[in-house]
């Protein structure tokens, strides 16, 4: 579940504390057009893998994004928001969780955040042009402000260098872990109705409702 959560941070004044010129103007312009959008579609692929534990997994997942409603999906779970209420349906447990949306949890992860992940808490460094993928990317270093307050130490993201947008993220925990996000499709301005981002029992029969 904390990979899931994660990953559907798998999304703004982005803190530019020591961030270099390059990687500032390439970070702003992709946040500026992801803003733009009126909703979006994302399918990705999440690979864990820790060398010390012998950890290595890889699910697929996707999201869609509506202002600040989101829908995600990851394995064996499913993460539903309409910026009122949270639910985090666990097909395992057949349990769902709802909650009240909280502005102040900064632990609060939904895919918009996956897609613009650098904007708060980071300084930002340009590293090279290279590929990912098969894809011309630039690669660029996220470190978070203040280290201590975090059990990761470098995020590192590929930014397309022909549109711009974001090919995948690498998120190294001081544990030894390392989260690869790559991002399989986006679709823009997808059309998706609101009753998507509302929890809807009928499509989890038998499951039990927890409200906090």
């Amino acid at each position: 579940m904390k990979y899931l959560l994660f990953a559907i941070l798998l999304i703004t004044g982005i803190t530019n504390a020591q961030s270099d010129k390059k990687s500032e103007e390439i970070l702003e312009k992709m946040s500026s057009e992801i803003k733009q959008m009126k909703s979006f579609y994302m399918e990705f692929t999440m690979q864990i893998k820790n060398d010390a534990t012998g950890e290595n997994s890889k699910q697929k997942g996707f999201g869609y994004v509506k202002g600040e409603k989101y829908y995600a999906s990851l394995g064996e779970n499913v993460l539903i928001s309409n910026n009122v209420k949270n639910w985090t349906v666990v097909k395992e447990e057949k349990v769902t969780y709802q909650s009240a949306v909280n502005y102040d949890d900064e632990e609060s992860m939904n895919p918009k955040k996956l897609m613009t992940i650098w904007e708060e808490g980071f300084k930002s460094k340009y590293v090279q042009s290279t590929t990912y993928n098969g894809a011309p990317v630039h690669e660029i270093k996220l470190f978070p402000v203040k280290p201590g307050e975090v059990n990761y130490h470098t995020i590192q993201l590929y930014v397309g260098k022909n549109n711009n947008d974001l090919k995948g993220v690498i998120a190294k925990t001081k544990d030894g872990t390392k989260q690869t996000y790559t991002i399989e499709s986006f679709e823009e301005n997808k059309s998706v109705s609101d009753a998507k981002f509302v929890y809807n029992p009928q499509k989890f029969p038998g499951y039990q409702l927890i409200r906090d």
